[in-house]
């Protein structure tokens, strides 16, 4: 992943992770999968990835015959931090010579022999005629006009985007209308940019959880838990639906202590649906809405669950049922805590527990479709 916006580049040390080989190939074989002929005839660029070093093109350009591709785009930012560690661009642009690092794009159209492996494969792919290294103009940033240009002429955007710009990274491309693969941090979800994208059904979770280990750029791994994969490429996993049982059995049966041996599933005290702290806890027989775990959407079945809203402070899908005074939100905090301070119930679901009022953690808002 290279950052697109050179202050975050400097500044943010969140924002320089690269995906792995396996992990983009695991990834984008489950679209191909639901449909073999995805990318056939399509121009697939990656915006935020040094030619040379991004595992994204290098995958695309090992399969670049068998998907059928149009063509292959690849753009870098000034000053990434990676550009150019393993090979100059530019005959004056060596590892020494760093501050003549250029801005850069490499567009793929003709691969004789099955596809870029190694970096001595990506220099013979730039010997072919048909297949250009360029200089940018500007600075590479994905705002640029220079880079929406090439957006506009893509069917597809995959790649790492910088997690500090995700919100407008997301917003660059609806705002194209491309088909896209991207990786973002999990609680991108509950943006309030991104969630009615994927309440409408316009974007949804990839198919594996993201990445548990990253590339930094002095090539130490770093371990992140927390990331997805936000696509709007179909795959068959958002269509298999999840099994479940009836809301008796799981009382009775759950594996979940939280679950097992209670008589009735807690109802939240400002809005009107149910607390289910855990997706394979989702009760098969209830009518209403229910409150699940944002990890509930790696999971979601667009045929089997209607996503309603979320649990959040400014009520924007009309769901609350009740609206806390700031007097209540100090009496619920000195309450729970035996001191003076402040509990934001209007952030969360709120249940009822011995009598004291409890947040429970961001939850989706889904019923059962009919």
């Amino acid at each position: 992943m290279a950052n697109a916006n050179l202050s975050n580049a400097k500044n943010a040390r969140n924002d320089e992770f690269y995906t792995q080989y396996h992990d983009i190939e695991k990834e984008i074989s489950a679209y191909l999968e639901y449909d073999p002929d995805v990318f056939r005839g399509k121009v697939v660029l990656c915006p935020c990835d040094d030619p040379y070093e991004s595992n994204f093109f290098k995958y695309f350009a090992l399969r670049f015959n068998d998907f059928g591709l149009k063509k292959l785009i690849a753009t870098c930012y000034a000053g990434s931090p990676i550009a150019n560690r393993e090979l100059s661009l530019f005959p004056e642009e060596s590892a020494e010579n760093k501050t003549t690092k250029s801005p850069h794009k490499i567009e793929i159209t003709d691969i004789n022999n099955g596809g870029a492996v190694n970096l001595s494969h990506v220099e013979q792919l730039l010997a072919h005629d048909r297949n250009l290294l360029t200089r940018l103009k500007g600075d590479g940033d994905f705002r640029s006009d220079e880079i929406k240009k090439i957006r506009d002429e893509a069917d597809f955007i995959i790649t790492n985007p910088p997690f500090s710009l995700f919100r407008e990274f997301l917003a660059w491309i609806v705002e194209a209308n491309k088909q896209f693969v991207i990786i973002g941090n999990m609680n991108a979800i509950t943006y309030k940019e991104v969630f009615p994208l994927i309440k409408e059904n316009k974007i949804w979770l990839g198919v594996s959880s993201g990445a548990k280990t990253y590339i930094k750029p002095d090539n130490t791994e770093q371990k992140m838990g927390n990331t997805c994969w936000f696509a709007n490429v179909d795959h068959g996993r958002r269509h298999q639906p999840l099994s479940l049982m009836t809301m008796e059995k799981n009382l009775r049966f759950s594996r979940h202590k939280e679950i097992r041996g209670k008589k009735f599933y807690e109802q939240y005290e400002n809005y009107d649906a149910i607390e289910v702290p855990f997706t394979d806890a989702i009760p098969s027989d209830y009518e209403g809405i229910m409150g699940v775990p944002i990890s509930f959407l790696d999971k979601h079945s667009i045929e089997q669950f209607e996503i309603i809203g979320m649990c959040e402070n400014e009520n924007l899908y009309n769901l609350k049922t009740k609206v806390y005074t700031t007097a209540e939100c100090k009496q619920a905090y000195f309450a729970k805590f035996n001191k003076k301070g402040t509990y934001d119930l209007n952030a969360s679901g709120v249940v009822n527990r011995d009598g004291l009022l409890e947040k429970v953690y961001q939850r989706i808002l889904i019923k059962h479709k009919k």
